[in-house]
């Protein structure tokens, strides 16, 4: 089947995401990418938005025809069904006001109500509603509560897909908020860039596997990981962050039915040695104090090799411990310098030297995939790469 995938706020992150899972994967817009697959489970993708089935596709085709197309394929489909139907439209990549998109609506449901079929249409306060808005009306989730999401690409090519679902905001805010043991300084990793790190690290890879979060501060990428349905091993140099992990663990499992297993201990990631096999290692590695204001070049310079010392120790200590081939995803400091242009570690060119290969990503390369917000003086560079 054929999927379209509109992708997060930095869409770069969120296509590498979707070609580690899914392999057959392209750029289609700027925000949006095709994925051929045979099941899409946006529930546990961290830099997609919202995904539908392509349903047609139309060559060179304005709103115009696009509208005309949409208007005439859906009132004959939905010609006799009984009950109300919810239809949000959502259009990317045309050149069109809201108001247009609204007359689209407008006009559906009034050919339908002539066949006496009773059609709700969402509210667009933009060309496309937000995952927001199509989450709490649950759009894409059953028959009769539907997204069209029509996205004109780079080519000129249009496809209309039917929603399968939006992005979980509600469930993704209750896991980062709701936990019990929650530290301002340490536990600040977004549940949707844990589901990234955790998704490039082991790719398409098949469960069960043992996956490894050794500086697993509060569990957040322990508690994404049980959810997809891995098996866990988390460490941490602070027994008090071992303790909250645990606690977090322990409530995430009395809100889901989690069959997973895990194991925590206090353990220095420069030095532990992990009694368990390693498949896979997805970690938020030390990124150093956090910074209100870009520093300056000597205390930069101190951090800077504070950080590469410590991620290059683990590296040394766990390369010992993994198999060839094993896929390691470590988030790692890049310092902004209030212009968009970043300072990375020196061990990000050194990879190699310690015994790994980064992947490579046919859609994207390495330096696209750094995670930061704007004014954000220390963004997390996304490490991927693989024992040799």
């Amino acid at each position: 089947m054929q999927f379209i995938a509109m992708l997060g706020r930095q869409p770069a992150i969120g296509i590498a995401e979707l070609e580690r899972v899914h392999g057959d994967v392209h750029w289609f817009g700027h925000d949006s990418a095709i994925v051929n697959c045979e099941s899409f489970d946006i529930e546990r993708l961290g830099g997609t938005i919202k995904a539908g089935i392509v349903v047609s596709e139309l060559t060179g085709s304005d709103w115009r025809k696009t509208s005309m197309e949409l208007v005439r394929t859906y009132a004959r489909k939905w010609q006799g069904s009984s009950g109300k139907i919810t239809v949000g439209i959502s259009a990317y990549g045309f050149t069109i006001t809201v108001q247009e998109v609204k007359r689209t609506g407008h006009i559906l449901k009034s050919k339908l109500k002539e066949s006496g079929v009773s059609l709700r249409v969402v509210p667009n306060e933009h060309t496309a509603i937000s995952s927001a808005s199509s989450h709490h009306n649950k759009l894409g989730l059953s028959p009769n509560k539907v997204e069209l999401i029509i996205v004109r690409g780079h080519n000129g090519k249009v496809v209309i897909a039917e929603s399968t679902g939006s992005q979980n905001i509600t469930a993704l805010a209750r896991r980062d908020q709701a936990r019990p043991a929650r530290d301002a300084f340490v536990g600040m990793l977004p549940p949707k860039l844990a589901q990234i790190v955790i998704n490039l690290a082991v790719g398409s890879k098949e469960k069960p596997l043992n996956l490894l979060d050794p500086f697993c501060g509060t569990g957040v990428l322990l508690q994404e990981s049980v959810l997809m349905g891995y098996d866990v091993i988390g460490t941490d140099l602070s027994e008090k962050m071992v303790s909250y992990s645990n606690k977090n663990l322990e409530w995430l499992q009395g809100h889901h039915n989690i069959k997973t297993k895990w194991k925590l201990f206090a353990g220095d990631a420069t030095d532990t040695k992990w009694p368990d096999r390693i498949d896979a290692v997805a970690t938020e590695a030390y990124l150093g104090q956090p910074f209100s204001a870009p520093p300056s070049n000597k205390k930069l310079a101190e951090v800077r090799n504070t950080c590469d010392t410590v991620i290059g120790k683990f590296l040394q200590n766990i390369a010992g411990q993994i198999e060839s081939g094993t896929p390691l995803c470590i988030a790692v400091p890049a310092w902004n310098n209030g212009n968009d242009r970043f300072t990375h570690l020196h061990i990000v060119k050194k990879l190699d030297g310690y015994g790994y290969k980064q992947i490579a990503f046919k859609n994207v390369s390495a330096r696209d995939l750094l995670y930061y917000r704007p004014g954000q003086v220390v963004a997390r560079e996304l490490l991927v790469f693989e024992k040799q």
